[in-house]
């Protein structure tokens, strides 16, 4: 049994001041006050600095060379390392467009590793976020036009007996033909829907929401532009309150202004941090793959051959950094968009409350991650 104190605690329920969190094993027992607890041993003291849940990254591609369409079991071991070194404790493995083929020996692979027994100190890989083949060829972004493909259940599907059902979340253009009956379908097998790489009109994006559509994927990215008369995909989606809509926040993919806006349109219950992070994030500038495209990188900036914006090279203790300083977010809130609104969104356990897992983060009084605990054990 281990207890940790510190000044502040951040939970799903709000903001608890002198905390003791005491863990059994790799689960949290009970949270207490310093108060009630005055004579109890300590483990870990932080007595200036703040407990924040574990982070969840919900849209991510690979890290540290490791690619999550193309690695195997031990390249899910790096990853997952290389996750938790940073704070991420929760993570989405996210396909991009390829081969049908293809895709379905990714999705083997990441079920694969989700059923396997997590190794000790590593993120967890809570399931699996297809971004393709269901978008629109006007907005793919870098995703290959020869292997988008059209909604529908059929298909999906295949890809949900490919990754044993352990699809969590699906973007998907809903104006393209068959997707309000894929969206439904993947609600009734428990898959969440957000809407991205999307042409879709007001209309078609609130028939996309009546369907099932829960979230949004990387606002403004990848969509309709906003138009007074014909807001399109994004005037809904900064519009509509029980939306959650998710933002990548690397100083390259958003105007400052824009991430303000989102905040404010969205506020800090429905607004969502991602990181659309690359393989070739946490390595030095060149040429890597993101499952059968190359992209090239230099400085924090990842494109195409062709020029065109890729996804990006940050971790989420950075995005959760970025949005502090760009927004004038406090912690509290920034933390919370890359932790307890996605796992709410995806309907996962609630962290930092007695019964989950001990995952969690510790900031110092100047916002800065210092320390991370998984499962019960700090990462060195």
């Amino acid at each position: 049994m281990k207890r940790i104190a510190a000044k502040m605690l951040v939970t799903p329920s709000g903001i608890m001041a002198d905390p003791i969190v005491t863990i059994e094993g790799e689960h949290i027992l009970e949270i207490s006050t310093r108060s009630a607890q005055q004579t109890a041993h300590i483990d870990y003291d932080f007595p200036d600095r703040t407990l924040t849940p574990g982070l969840l990254d919900i849209h991510f591609h690979g890290i540290a060379g490791q690619d999550v369409m193309n690695a195997f079991h031990e390249g899910f071991e790096d990853i997952a390392h290389s996750l938790a070194r940073v704070g991420v404790s929760r993570f989405l493995p996210t396909t991009v467009t390829a081969s049908l083929d293809a895709t379905m020996l990714a999705l083997e692979r990441m079920a694969d590793y989700i059923h396997a027994d997590p190794i000790a100190g590593t993120s967890q890989a809570a399931g699996i976020h297809i971004e393709g083949p269901f978008l629109s060829h006007a907005k793919r972004g870098m995703h290959s036009a020869e292997h988008l493909l059209s909604p529908s259940p059929e298909l999906l599907d295949q890809l949900w007996e490919a990754a044993r059902g352990n699809i969590r979340l699906m973007t998907i253009a809903p104006e393209l033909p068959g997707a309000l009956e894929t969206i439904k379908h993947a609600t009734a097998l428990g898959i969440r829907s957000s809407m991205g790489h999307s042409m879709a009109t007001r209309a078609e994006a609130i028939a996309g929401i009546k369907s099932g559509i829960v979230s949004a994927t990387h606002t403004f990215n990848a969509m309709r532009a906003f138009d007074h008369r014909e807001p399109g995909i994004l005037g809904v989606v900064l519009d509509q309150e029980d939306l959650y809509a998710d933002l990548i926040c690397d100083g390259y993919h958003v105007a400052p202004e824009a991430v303000r806006l989102w905040l404010k349109a969205k506020g800090q219950e429905r607004a969502i941090l991602i990181t659309d992070c690359l393989s070739a994030a946490g390595m030095p500038n060149g040429k890597y793959m993101t499952g059968e495209t190359v992209v090239h990188v230099e400085g924090d900036a990842c494109r195409t051959d062709t020029g065109v914006l890729a996804g990006s090279v940050i971790a989420l203790d950075r995005a959760v950094s970025n949005l502090s300083k760009t927004a004038r977010a406090e912690l509290h809130t920034a933390v919370r968009l890359a932790s307890i609104n996605p796992a709410r969104m995806l309907g996962l356990p609630e962290s930092l409350v007695p019964g989950a897992l001990a995952d969690f983060n510790v900031y110092d009084a100047e916002g800065v991650r210092r320390e991370c605990f998984i499962r019960g054990s700090l990462i060195e």
